[in-house]
């Protein structure tokens, strides 16, 4: 049999083979470290190679601690369970329902078409107002939801400015141009990207072709700019979900694993809650998204004079008919109806109610409970229940005393097979295995032990080891799940600041949000993935834009954390709460002593 036909036989059950070779290959470290700090390490470097290449379901993978912690000796499953549904995955499963009925209503169409309409149609206007939307969406949304409702509406948007993509192309008959069209990769789409398409650009023909006047030059130079402009369209939201989901604590997993490592690890501590991130996280994500947008125009051609000095030009003919598309396509979605009215109070009463229970620089109202009593998760969980029977229809005495009116059902803003298909249950669980890893590793002593070999890292000044962690995981995350990501290195991290003297928040924090900064590749993160789905975009266009948001993101997060972050957290000086304890009775090794306060 030839080399090449073997290969292909091997790729094909490539899986089967690391899921198999796998547990064999790494069998040794049982063996040459101590009883449960190696037993550990095995099911933790078992679980990265099965999350890095995806051998199995991601969900699966995160279930093997069910499994492997209790027969291997390392923790009793008693202890690992409950691991997998702590409050933490209740605030997360809160903010997922939540979202759930926002689709069901279509607010998002609504809030992203006002926003478009209010900041221009111009090229850089309409970056900006892509960008603005998605990440506020994403705030509350999935990345992915976000990113597959956005794109249909930039296409309409592109079509009306620019005409059909393929006459577009046509024009254009430079080499690279060519190329990307036989060399586009078009991957199957989300249906509902679709059915969006149609909502928004069925009443928006585009109206019949006259002679152009311009020179053949011109036209040509004239479709590669807006071919560019196209371009910066579509990479600019899916970028701008992955920057807006870490504004919030719900926004994107690795935010909630943050927490939940921090009560496993610090019980203590409380810096960290729904309110105290957000005044955080929001300036952060507002930081980067202007310079992300400042980068992105300038790539693709959005910022010129033409942001200053009005021209009455075919650009503006263009632009005029845009503007009329979207102004159109708000006008029929109709006044707000009760649904939507409801919903737009329960959503920023979930967000109030959020942010106002404990924001840390005022007394926030969990002051009027029993201290300790009530959680982010308490919360969420109240709002969102009662969305399962607050009508959808505004009620009526006159329904109720007249026999004639037709008796229609009774119809509630969220029913529960909506929510159970909106779900990703899938994520729950791997909230859930990443909190039961952290667990075995703190009961096992493999942190500590791991944090002992870290001790030359002292040496590193704190602000360069910020930067060094945050640029190690947005490099890390582009191949990795982000989630796996997080759970993987959050434990290693915590150990590194306890032994180098630094608050742990200070190098936690920056890790959690650089995993969101996966900008350079389609298999990064879903929303690259439905991006580059379009076919209009090439690798490269990724990795070329993508590299630099990410050494963007790697400054904005150093300076948010040296700034601001430094005054919220007080990381200039070593907590009480993080001096280490001793282990619990079944771990093998003893935590080190308390460290003396220090400062950066």
């Amino acid at each position: 049999m030839e080399v090449s036909a073997l290969a292909k036989k091997l790729w094909c059950v490539h899986k089967q083979l690391i899921v198999i070779i796998t547990p064999l290959l790494f069998l040794p470290l049982i063996f040459a470290l101590p009883d449960k700090e190696g037993k550990c390490l095995y099911v933790v470097v078992l679980m990265a190679t099965f999350w890095c290449t995806e051998a199995l379901p991601l969900a699966i993978t995160a279930m093997l601690p069910v499994c492997l912690f209790p027969t291997l000796g390392i923790l009793p499953s008693k202890e690992v369970c409950p691991q997998y549904f702590l409050e933490t995955n209740f605030l997360f499963l809160s903010g997922l329902v939540m979202a759930s009925s926002i689709e069901e209503w279509g607010l998002h169409r609504r809030i992203a078409l006002k926003v478009l309409s209010i900041v221009g149609v111009q090229p850089a206007w309409l970056i900006l107002g892509m960008m603005l939307t998605s990440s506020f969406l994403s705030m509350w949304l999935s990345n992915t939801a976000t990113t597959a409702m956005m794109l249909p509406i930039a296409n309409a948007i592109l079509e009306s400015l620019f005409g059909d993509l393929e006459t577009l192309k046509s024009k254009c008959t430079n080499k690279e141009d060519t190329e990307n069209d036989a060399h586009s990769t078009k991957l199957q789409s989300l249906p509902s990207m679709l059915s969006e398409k149609q909502i928004l650009s069925r009443d928006s023909e585009d109206a019949p072709e006259t002679p152009d006047p311009r020179s053949t030059e011109e036209i040509q130079s004239e479709a590669q700019y807006q071919l560019q402009v196209w371009k910066g369209f579509l990479i600019c939201i899916p970028y701008a979900a992955s920057i807006g989901g870490t504004a919030t604590l719900t926004g994107t997993a690795p935010n909630l694993i943050l927490i939940g490592q921090l009560k496993s690890y610090y019980p203590e501590c409380d810096l960290i809650n729904f309110g105290s991130w957000f005044a955080f996280a929001f300036p952060l994500m507002l930081l980067f998204l202007f310079v992300g947008w400042l980068w992105i125009a300038f790539l693709y051609g959005g910022l010129n004079t033409r942001l200053c000095f009005k021209k009455e030009d075919h650009r503006a003919k263009a632009e005029a008919r845009a503007k009329a598309m979207i102004i159109e396509d708000y006008k029929k979605l109709g006044p707000i109806n009760f649904a939507e009215g409801a919903i737009s109070f329960f959503f920023i009463l979930f967000a109030v109610l959020l942010f106002t229970r404990d924001p840390k620089f005022v007394t926030g109202w969990a002051v009027f409970f029993k201290k300790g009593y009530v959680s982010d998760a308490v919360t969420g969980v109240i709002i969102v229940s009662i969305l399962f029977f607050f009508p959808s229809q505004k009620p009526s005495l006159h329904w109720w005393f007249d026999p004639l009116v037709s008796n229609t059902p009774y119809v509630p803003l969220l029913s529960w097979k909506k929510a159970q298909d909106s779900v990703p249950w899938n994520i729950i669980l791997l909230l859930g295995g990443g909190f039961a890893m952290a667990k075995a590793c703190e009961e096992s002593g493999l942190a500590s032990w791991i944090g002992s070999y870290l001790q030359p890292l002292a040496q590193v000044p704190p602000a360069a080891a910020v930067m060094l962690i945050t640029a190690f995981l947005a490099c890390f995350t582009e191949f990795a799940s982000n989630t796996a990501t997080i759970i993987i290195f959050l434990p290693v991290i915590a150990e590194l600041a306890n032994h180098v003297s630094v608050n742990p928040l200070y190098f936690m924090i920056p890790a959690t949000v650089g995993c969101s900064y996966a900008f350079m590749l389609p298999v990064s993160t879903p929303p690259n993935s439905i991006a580059f789905a379009s076919g209009h975009l090439r690798i490269k266009d990724m990795v070329k834009t993508g590299f630099v948001m990410n050494i963007l993101g790697i400054l904005c997060v150093s300076m948010a954390m040296n700034t601001w972050g430094h005054a919220m957290f007080d990381l200039g000086s070593y907590p009480e709460w993080a001096h280490p304890i001793n282990s619990t009775a079944g771990a093998t090794s003893i935590r080190l002593s308390p460290i003396q306060n220090t400062t950066l």
